[in-house]
């Protein structure tokens, strides 16, 4: 699909049959308006790569944007090529979903009625929350990144959690999280604890716009200073487990007394 329009454009056969604008009528390479596509698309996909974090990310990039310059130039040579290309794009996008990180994690996820009620089960519990969507490339990309975070911080008193607000709307209402692709605050990472906010990231602006955020593992850990919470809980948790557990009963000496009395009795007895 990404190479589709210069196959066709350089594949005998097939490149006589379409319309050329250069000088010398060869129909099967680019005209000088292909090229400065092409050019533009290359500049487009060096500029969205700037954020991208993982190698996925920026090869998904570069399929996505080589497809929509693969529709311009399609409609540009014939409106029936373009639609066609058009057609098998919307097909490909409806058949092939997006990629599910399935690896292993110590994340709960969340729906519109257990939510809150988790969240404020208990004071003491720091919650890390992503809010997230499947249809969000950036939020894909994300997903492993996240579950490792997981499995190296999870610990009794600091917890993981996600919730897909593609289906539970009401939540990102509650939680002030836009989904709109425009608001560019998807994925969001809100830390809280009792169900307060204590902070998130990316920031929000007045006009409800997020800030340019790189959601790399080693900003997280830094921002919400993990190493430092997750070295408070576990000193936490050892500091309980180290209680010696208190005498459950004790014996009376009155009783010891008693016990040894009754037991000379009959020696006696025997002697007399």
């Amino acid at each position: 699909m990404t190479l589709a329009f210069p196959l066709v454009r350089r594949c005998p056969g097939l490149c006589e049959h379409l319309p050329s604008q250069r000088e010398d009528n060869n129909s099967c390479a680019f005209d000088w308006r292909e090229v400065e596509i092409l050019m533009f698309l290359s500049a487009i996909v060096m500029m969205k790569n700037r954020r991208a974090i993982t190698v996925e990310q920026h090869i998904g990039n570069l399929f996505l944007f080589s497809k929509v310059a693969n529709v311009v130039l399609f409609f540009r040579v014939d409106l029936r090529l373009g639609l066609l290309y058009l057609a098998l794009c919307v097909v490909f996008l409806i058949t092939c979903k997006p990629p599910i990180h399935m690896g292993p994690e110590y994340i709960t996820y969340f729906s519109d009625s257990t939510i809150d009620e988790e969240l404020q089960r208990d004071g003491r519990e720091t919650w890390i929350v992503e809010f997230y969507a499947n249809w969000s490339p950036e939020c894909q990309s994300f997903a492993p990144i996240f579950a490792d975070l997981s499995l190296n911080y999870s610990c009794l008193g600091l917890k993981f959690g996600k919730v897909d607000i593609g289906q539970h709307g009401a939540v990102a209402e509650r939680y002030n999280v836009n989904p709109s692709p425009l608001c560019k605050q998807l994925p969001s990472l809100l830390l809280l604890q009792g169900g307060r906010e204590l902070m998130r990231r990316p920031l929000v602006d007045k006009k409800g716009r997020a800030s340019g955020w790189s959601f790399t593992e080693e900003n997280i850990i830094r921002e919400f200073n993990l190493n430092e919470l997750f070295q408070k809980y576990k000193k936490l948790n050892k500091g309980e487990k180290s209680e010696e557990p208190k005498p459950i009963l004790q014996e009376d000496p009155e009783e010891e007394e008693q016990e040894e009395e009754e037991e000379e009795e009959p020696e006696s007895k025997k002697d007399k």
